[in-house]
């Protein structure tokens, strides 16, 4: 069973947030038992909105999501995209699949239901950042296009920006720049995307990198066509 707070606000670690005044209060009753799911919340609506951000920092937040197999160049491109865009004066934040297992993201596993939290927490964070008027770029596996999905749902029409990195994967298990495909074909790591679990490519990305011919472009030039799709699109001014 569960208790409902109905004069103090519940923080996230359990404990009581005393508030008198309720129409300062944005949660007035939360479910107190970890893991359930809160009721009757309300949601406190702020003065300052995207919009003023947005003229701030002159440019639209929006999410680049980056999927595509280990090693098909997923971080390389999200590193070199944000550093020419940082030298145009462009305010950005990368979200790193790895990076994010370090700590929002460390008490969850490879199953396929910890998969699925990892890939919404991800979404849920880029949507933050998003609406911060930042351009905030996700590099992640995020093997299902159902996860994927779920976090272009959660945000305004145009603010998703789908990069598929579309690399054979024998180009990206010869790079493994981390070892992994080797220890998966050792039996070593289970689940492992491209090897015995399954990486389902998007249907509609809005960017697709491939490989000319038989030779990668360089990340400078993956990341000039992502940023010329921004321009194009109005997401680098106000």
């Amino acid at each position: 069973m569960f208790s409902l707070k109905t004069s103090s606000e519940v923080n996230s670690n359990g404990g009581e947030i005393n508030s008198s005044d309720e129409s300062n209060v944005s949660i007035r009753h939360e479910i107190s038992t970890k893991g359930r799911r809160s009721m009757n919340i309300v949601w406190h609506k702020c003065s300052v909105e995207k919009i003023d951000r947005q003229e701030l920092l002159q440019q639209k937040g929006c999410v680049i999501w980056i999927t595509g197999l280990s090693g098909s160049g997923k971080s390389t491109l999200a590193c070199s995209l944000t550093r020419a865009l940082h030298s145009r004066g462009k305010l950005t934040y990368v979200l790193d699949g790895d990076n994010l297992r370090h700590g929002l993201n460390s008490d969850l596993t490879f199953k396929a239901e910890d998969r699925a939290e990892n890939i919404r927490r991800i979404g849920e964070v880029a949507k933050l950042f998003s609406d911060a008027g930042v351009i905030c770029i996700v590099s992640v596996i995020s093997p299902y296009r159902k996860d994927r999905d779920a976090c272009r749902s959660i945000l305004p029409d145009g603010d998703f920006i789908e990069v598929f990195m579309d690399m054979p994967l024998h180009v990206c298990e010869a790079r493994d720049p981390k070892g992994l495909y080797k220890l998966a074909r050792a039996g070593k790591i289970e689940d492992f995307t491209g090897v015995d679990d399954p990486y389902e490519p998007p249907l509609n990305s809005e960017i697709i990198i491939q490989m000319e011919g038989e030779v990668c472009s360089p990340p400078e030039v993956m990341a000039e066509k992502v940023i010329s799709y921004l321009d194009a699109k109005g997401n680098l001014q106000a």
